[in-house]
């Protein structure tokens, strides 16, 4: 998701800008007056109460402005991103729009200031005060804005400079010029967005396959639990012996030893596009691991697959794959198949509804030839790497 807040001085020329980035980039315009107006206008509860602090010469308060724009952003959860246009004005404000965010699984992907002078405001703006009729389009209150704006916004980008977030760009030239600039830091911005991808199914259901043509597709790193654990107990590790113990039994792995072994795959990967994740999570509460275990490098969750097939299909893959060198324990006993396909049922059908509930689930039919399986991911998964960029 394509997240943007676009900076400026009074007179710097930002809805120019906006129009056209979003117009590129297919993003929900949230600017807090426009907003504010239109709650006024519809006489909801938030525009009423508002509109009170407002007539009384009050500022609006923040625990307002933010339920404006959560409200914003929730009736638009197919959005392919966001422009936030003058918002954050305040330090307070920043930390509210990355718990908004935060909220949605996303985060700020840049901040764009457009960078002009003092002075080069005060002359815009008067001379667009001499058609605006605007009351307040007077030199003394113009050059009261632009103070106001300098003293406010100068934390908000000490804010945003701390995490690498914050890019100045020159504000004086042709529109075409700037929004140039602008789009160049969108496009390198971009390209550090991670796709991560979550393939969920029964054992048997073929996601090994898949996970490798999403991998080649869009460049991912492939972690597979289960050949990560497979190694370590080839490898005769204190870790392979505890798991060759566990697979005998058909159970799931402990989630501390798995979390350890992700960990370690990301952090060798830092020049990762993203990563495709087969076997893990399992559980809703692995789901919440790999949440934190994304956040620590700004990333989340971009797209998820549920691939879906008939459990006597299941047995029999799972049975023909026991007398391939590919076997896993569990796939050796019919009583140790069906074992773990019903605790797969048990404590994996929550994680589909963990992002079906985001919108990131895709639930795909798995009966047939891989490539007819892989003809029916290809395309919601291009749909959401879009989405993620």
């Amino acid at each position: 998701m394509l997240n943007i807040a676009l900076f400026g001085a009074p007179g710097a020329g930002k809805g120019t800008q906006s129009e056209l980035l979003m117009k590129k980039h297919s993003l929900v315009y949230i600017a807090t007056g426009d907003i504010l107006r239109q709650e006024i206008a519809d006489g909801s509860e938030l525009g009423l109460a508002a509109q009170s602090i407002i007539e009384a010469g009050g500022l609006v308060s923040d625990e307002i402005i933010v339920q404006i724009i959560e409200k914003k952003i929730i009736t638009n959860p197919d959005a392919a991103g966001f422009l936030f246009d003058g918002f954050p004005r305040t330090f307070v404000q920043a930390y509210i729009l990355e718990g908004l965010l935060l909220k949605m699984h996303t985060s700020l992907t840049c901040l764009l200031s457009l960078e002009v002078t003092p002075e080069e405001s005060l002359k815009r703006l008067l001379n667009r005060a001499k058609t605006s009729g605007r009351s307040d389009d007077t030199e003394a209150v113009i050059k009261n804005r632009l103070k106001e704006y300098e003293e406010k916004t100068a934390p908000v980008a000490q804010f945003y400079q701390d995490q690498g977030l914050y890019f100045p760009i020159e504000g004086v030239g042709s529109i075409e010029d700037i929004n140039r600039k602008l789009e160049e830091v969108v496009e390198q911005e971009l390209r550090k967005v991670l796709f991560n991808v979550v393939l969920l199914g029964y054992p048997g259901a073929g996601r090994g396959t898949q996970a490798r043509n999403l991998a080649r597709e869009y460049n991912l790193v492939y972690l597979s639990t289960g050949e990560m654990l497979k190694e370590e107990i080839k490898q005769g590790s204190v870790v392979g012996k505890k798991v060759q113990a566990v697979f005998e039994k058909g159970d799931l792995v402990p989630d501390e030893i798995v979390i350890k072994l992700i960990e370690r795959q990301i952090k060798d990967n830092p020049e990762a596009n993203g990563f495709i994740f087969k076997g893990f999570p399992r559980t809703l509460v692995q789901a919440y691991i790999l949440d934190g275990l994304l956040r620590r490098i700004n990333s989340s969750v971009s797209f998820a697959v549920d691939i879906q097939c008939p459990t006597l299909e299941l047995i029999k893959r799972l049975d023909a794959r026991g007398k391939t060198e590919r076997s896993m324990s569990y796939d050796r006993e019919t009583t140790t198949i069906v074992h773990r396909l019903e605790q797969h049922e048990k404590v994996c059908l929550p994680v589909v509804e963990y992002y079906r509930k985001q919108g990131k689930m895709t639930v795909v039919d798995g009966d047939g030839v891989p490539d007819e399986v892989w003809g029916r991911i290809e395309g919601p998964a291009e749909e959401a790497w879009r989405k993620a960029r």
